[in-house]
């Protein structure tokens, strides 16, 4: 226990004196805070942007339709011919032209619509001109077979669909995208966390073994015990780091916005919020984030977080050994990083639209993905049983996997001047 502690703490204070590991643990938010302002301010030009639309309509049937907006100004080019308008708009850069020829039949107007431009135009610009002349002789056409406009808008009805529980309380209709906003958040931080704490694990072990020091080392120290030093010693580091990442973060993005008045979040956000609370979907999505069960999520996130990380760190540590060189690690590196993904995706993917379906309800219980699909799950209620059992199942192969692990790791930690494969590796876990 005396040498294991001992190996904590070198491999702690290691880490937590190297130049590098400073630099960047006060770095990494400043760059991190850094670009989420410059994304603000680049959004917040781009949003200013004024673009001048040249107009030329031949039956001037659009000319309500299209008029000046914040974003959008239109020129009207209908008394030019169509290729002295085009010319024009070339000529002083302008977004484009928009021609609507004439055409008695609506529906050969429909296709014969054309927009020039120099660039091809976003999708949402397009978009909005379809729709504004999709509207247009759609209404024309119901005028055409004696509806009254007037009565139709007044027929129509908007529902607004309310969501309640069976117990009575109302939720709102985005209570699935916070549940999956904390339980994604969580999920894609442990993967973060293993990936790169796992490197270190790995790169600190292939060091060791270059430079010849394991051999001294292991002469009066357990390879299991080095092994657990090393992880543990990383993890602490990698903590340390963290909280510094969180704390210094939170009082940068703050104080930028408070000193810079720099509005962090996109215009588009400002504006559903807006039209949300006049709905009153404020309230509900407050609610909603009260009845999540943080007290569990942050138990077992505290758990996953832990045992993913002891889970994985552990074939990293084995990896190290078994290598001489970062190189060589490339070709067993794709059979640690895929489970990782798979969990991401199934979780994304198939946890939100059915968070107790068979696939979600399997991969949370799959040790090498139950750290990250099982928090992904738990904000939309799991029960305790079915979170038991799959720390029960993470906890035993933790054990078995560190068992293997620690026989590669015993052999291959003196093994220099061949690059292992896979078979080589099963022969050593018989040892």
């Amino acid at each position: 226990m005396r040498n294991l502690k001992l190996i904590i703490q070198r491999e702690y204070l290691a880490r937590v004196r190297n130049k590098t590991f400073v630099i960047m643990t006060f770095l990494s938010p400043i760059i991190m805070v850094g670009m989420i302002a410059l994304i603000a301010y680049l959004s917040s030009i781009n949003n200013d942007e004024k673009r001048i639309v040249g107009l030329h309509d031949e039956a001037n049937l659009f000319e309500e339709e299209f008029v000046d907006t914040k974003d959008i100004t239109y020129i009207n080019y209908s008394t030019y011919s169509l290729e002295q308008a085009i010319d024009s708009v070339d000529a002083k850069e302008y977004y484009g032209l928009l021609y609507i020829p004439v055409e008695e039949d609506k529906t050969v107007l429909s296709n014969k619509i054309e927009f020039f431009a120099k660039d091809a135009p976003s999708n949402s610009f397009i978009s909005g001109v379809e729709q504004k002349i999709a509207t247009k002789l759609t209404n024309s056409n119901l005028v055409e077979n004696g509806v009254d406009l007037t009565k139709l808008a007044d027929a129509k009805t908007k529902v607004n669909l309310q969501i309640e529980t069976f117990e009575g309380e109302q939720t709102s209709k985005m209570a699935n995208y916070i549940k999956m906003f904390f339980g994604g958040a969580a999920g894609y931080l442990l993967m973060m966390f293993i990936i790169i704490y796992g490197n270190m694990v790995m790169r600190s072990v292939i060091e060791e073994k270059t430079n010849r020091i394991i051999e001294i080392i292991i002469s009066s120290v357990k390879p299991m015990q080095l092994m657990l030093g090393k992880i543990l010693g990383t993890s602490f580091a990698g903590i340390t780091q963290f909280l510094i990442w969180v704390i210094l973060g939170g009082i940068l993005l703050f104080g930028l916005s408070a000193v810079f008045g720099l509005d962090v979040q996109p215009p588009e956000v400002s504006q559903q919020a807006v039209t949300q609370a006049a709905n009153g979907e404020i309230q509900k999505i407050i609610t909603d984030i009260v009845n999540l069960p943080l007290g569990k999520l942050i138990l077992c996130f505290l758990f996953y977080f832990i045992g993913g990380y002891f889970l994985y760190s552990a074939i990293y540590a084995a990896i190290g050994a078994a290598v001489d060189n970062e190189t060589d690690t490339q070709q067993f590196m794709f059979p640690i990083i895929i489970p990782l993904m798979l969990g991401i995706y199934v979780g994304f993917f198939s946890v939100i639209e059915n968070p107790h379906g068979i696939v979600s309800t399997i991969f949370s219980f799959i040790p090498l993905t139950s750290p990250v699909v099982m928090l992904m799950r738990i904000p939309f209620g799991v029960p305790w049983w079915e979170i038991l059992l799959s720390m029960l199942v993470l906890i035993g192969t933790i054990f078995l996997v560190t068992l293997l692990a620690a026989k590669i790791y015993r052999i291959g930690i003196l093994m220099y001047g061949k690059k292992p494969t896979y078979k080589e590796l099963y022969k050593w876990l018989k040892y």
